[in-house]
C-alpha cells in the first residue's frame, strides 16, 4: 500500500534539533534540508521532517501544543536488538533528551524511549515475538 512515511514534527529552534538528532546518530538528507526544514533519516524509505514553527505553520492554522507539557502523539521506531534500543536512548541522554520513564521489558517486546528538545515523545522497541494470546 504506502511505500514511505514521513512524520512532520514542528520544532522551535531548527539548528538545535538538528544538532541533537545528529548526536544521537541520525543523518539529514540535503536534498531536504534548509534553513526552514530538516529531512532526517530514520530508516529505508521512513523520514521525520523536521519544520521550524513558523515554516510548519504554512501547512495548518492550528496551533501547536507545547510538547513539554502535552501529548498528541509519538514516534515509535523498531530497533534490530535490545541493545541498540539502550544504545539509542544513551545517545539522546548524552546529547540532552529527557527520559520519561524506564526501560519496559514485556517478554515477547522490550522497549525505551526519550523526548527531544521540543518534546516530541521518540519510542523504541525490540520485538522478539509475538505477544501472547488471551
Amino acid at each position: 500500500m504506502h511505500k514511505q512515511i514521513y512524520v512532520n514534527l514542528p520544532v522551535k529552534d531548527l539548528a538545535r534539533t538538528k544538532a541533537f538528532f545528529e548526536a544521537v546518530g541520525y543523518r539529514f538528507n540535503p536534498q531536504f534540508t534548509n534553513d526552514k526544514a530538516a529531512g532526517m533519516e530514520l530508516g529505508d524509505n521512513l523520514y521525520a521532517m523536521l519544520l521550524s514553527e513558523d515554516f510548519a505553520r504554512t501547512f495548518t492554522p492550528k496551533a501547536f501544543p507545547d510538547g513539554k507539557t502535552a501529548t498528541t502523539g509519538w514516534v515509535c521506531l523498531s530497533c534490530e536488538s535490545s541493545e541498540e534500543v539502550d544504545a539509542l536512548v544513551a545517545k539522546a541522554r548524552a546529547a540532552g533528551a529527557t527520559i520519561p520513564s524506564e526501560a519496559q521489558d514485556h517478554g515477547f517486546m522490550y522497549g525505551h524511549g526519550f523526548e527531544d528538545p521540543d518534546g516530541h515523545h521518540w519510542e523504541l522497541v525490540h520485538m522478539r515475538g509475538m505477544p501472547p494470546q488471551g
